[in-house]
């Protein structure tokens, strides 16, 4: 037995602390490709709705709402144009612009989750990142990866 094995088979990973899983595995296909978006924060029609510092200017029940908000620009993001039909989110990373002291990332970073369970295709594997700051003063930012299907007659 390898050192790798013995040690995957003695750990087993933590409970999660919010809404996603620890790990994902999806045999890739032909014809399918990796689609990733670029970190995309709660706009609509192009403009920035909310700003703030998250535990200092806004709470968590606003930032819930602008992290479900950037998720549904980068579901929309990653299911534009050529790149195929997902039908698998793979990873999501939702960084937090918060206060000294603030701990509730995966609270926040739950909004962005939500949709993607509302959307079906299992949860991805996912981060919650408190940063000092984000574009435009945006209180969360989401990027998140899927793999689509290019030969949807395939399926």
């Amino acid at each position: 037995m390898s050192e790798a094995n013995s040690v995957s088979d003695a750990l087993s990973p933590p409970r999660p602390q919010g809404a996603y899983v620890t790990a994902v595995a999806e045999p890739l296909r032909a014809g399918d490709v990796l689609v990733a978006s670029a970190g995309m924060t709660p706009r609509e029609d192009g403009r920035l709705v909310v700003t703030g510092l998250v535990g200092q200017d806004i709470d968590v029940t606003a930032a819930r709402a602008a992290a479900a908000l950037a998720a549904r620009n980068a579901v929309a993001a990653v299911t534009a144009g050529e790149s195929g039909r997902v039908r698998r989110w793979v990873r999501m990373t939702v960084y937090v612009a918060c206060a000294d002291g603030f701990t509730e990332l995966s609270a926040v970073a739950d909004g962005a989750s939500e949709v993607l369970d509302g959307l079906g295709l299992g949860r991805p594997a996912r981060s919650a990142i408190g940063v000092r700051a984000l574009p435009g003063g945006a209180p969360v930012e989401v990027e998140l990866t899927a793999i689509a299907a290019t030969n949807v007659e395939d399926e």
